[in-house]
């Protein structure tokens, strides 16, 4: 009985690629902070990226045609008064960006169209609600004006922006750091993780737990959670003997996961980015130089690899397209934004046109061709 070795996908054959060097941004000086969060966000028509400064935190929000150089004097966004952790750009308005920061506080801008002239100091809405510096912020997908900030208060808060004001506030749920918190994908839910080792999923309007799993990774280190397909959970960890992992849970089953898988023993933490529409997750680990991306499916094993871009300088952090970002044209499905000691990169994913592949598979068959050819040539001059 034939057995299928090699599963089909039409994800298979997906591949990275790093843009040409005039399309880089340049001499930019990336926060050196130790933080885990992305340090960089990006939309169709800007990438903003935290950056050092001296006496305060500030990140730069660039045009994204502003490619090449960036001259030291370019203008940042520079209103909080201790380093910024976070930033997250309104998926409802690509003007509009979010800052947290070691100060306290949460701070919404507006980004002038076509970028800015002179440095910007004062936030449209300044959000003051933490006790602790704030690190994790994410913005409703569906509903205008919400934003979710997480504080090392161990607290959580809802804000409804337009008002400045908190709306939410859970801050008895959680009794350790939380290393993340995200949405699902129409804001029905939030799901957590944190230090005291539980993965949590909350219902935004009470701040209720709704479900928890303690120990969905053994380890220590620290733990990342988001939501995928058919609200599934997926999470990356470390093991006991500090092994990097990825593992798919079902909510309406805790117990065990749906699959553990391990990767590999490098220190990092691993960035979980999950497309809905193709159902790839994409791993970018803090301080790797390569993004590993895996296909979910329904299917056991459910988390099934793809592949793997490699390049030879590790990342600080990265910032992923919105699709409506990509040229689809050109058969993008993704784009990350990956930073540098001192330049962001735009690392562009695609999956080939079946042209492509039938060329690829004729030239593979040629060069089998040639080969053959080559050695029996060599046999008959060896006879000669």
């Amino acid at each position: 009985m034939s057995r299928q070795v090699v599963r089909s996908s039409k994800f298979r054959h997906v591949f990275g690629q790093a843009v040409k060097t005039d399309q880089c941004y340049d001499d930019i000086r990336i926060s050196q902070m130790t933080w885990d969060s992305n340090f960089c966000s990006v939309n169709p028509k800007f990438v903003a990226m935290i950056v050092d400064a001296s006496g305060g935190g500030s990140f730069i929000v660039l045009p994204l045609s502003k490619s090449g150089r960036i001259d030291m004097s370019y203008p940042t966004v520079c209103g909080h008064t201790g380093p910024v952790l976070d930033i997250e750009f309104c998926p409802h308005n690509d003007n509009i960006i979010a800052s947290g920061s070691e100060d306290c506080s949460v701070m919404i801008w507006e980004i002038p169209e076509g970028g800015l002239t002179a440095p910007l100091t004062d936030p449209v809405v300044k959000l003051d609600g933490h006790s602790k510096r704030v690190g994790i912020l994410s913005w409703h997908p569906t509903a205008h004006n919400v934003l979710l900030s997480a504080g090392c208060d161990n607290v959580v808060i809802l804000w409804n922006v337009a008002r400045g004001e908190a709306v939410v506030r859970i801050d008895s749920v959680h009794t350790d750091l939380i290393y993340s918190a995200c949405w699902n994908r129409d804001g029905s839910k939030i799901l957590t993780s944190c230090k005291d080792k539980t993965m949590r999923v909350l219902d935004p309007r009470k701040g209720t737990v709704l479900i928890e799993k303690e120990k969905p990774h053994e380890g220590s280190r620290p733990t990342r959670a988001v939501f995928v397909s058919d609200g599934k959970i997926l999470s990356t960890g470390f093991s006991r003997m500090s092994e990097r992992q990825v593992a798919l849970w079902d909510p309406n089953n805790f117990g065990e996961p749906l699959t553990l898988q391990e990767l590999d023993t490098s220190s990092g933490v691993l960035l979980p980015f999950f497309d809905p529409d193709t159902g790839i997750v994409y791993l970018c680990g803090k301080g790797d130089s390569s993004i590993r991306y895996f296909e979910i499916t329904d299917e056991a094993p459910y988390v099934h690899y793809l592949s793997m871009y490699s390049s030879k300088e590790s990342q600080k952090g990265m910032g992923c397209m919105p699709k409506r970002g990509l040229e689809v044209n050109k058969c993008e499905i993704t784009r990350f934004y990956k930073l540098h000691e001192r330049k962001c990169e735009p690392v562009v994913m695609t999956v080939p046109r079946k042209e492509v592949q039938s060329l690829r598979k004729e030239v593979k068959n040629l060069n089998a061709a040639i080969e053959e050819l080559t050695k029996r040539v060599k046999e008959l001059e060896s006879k000669h």
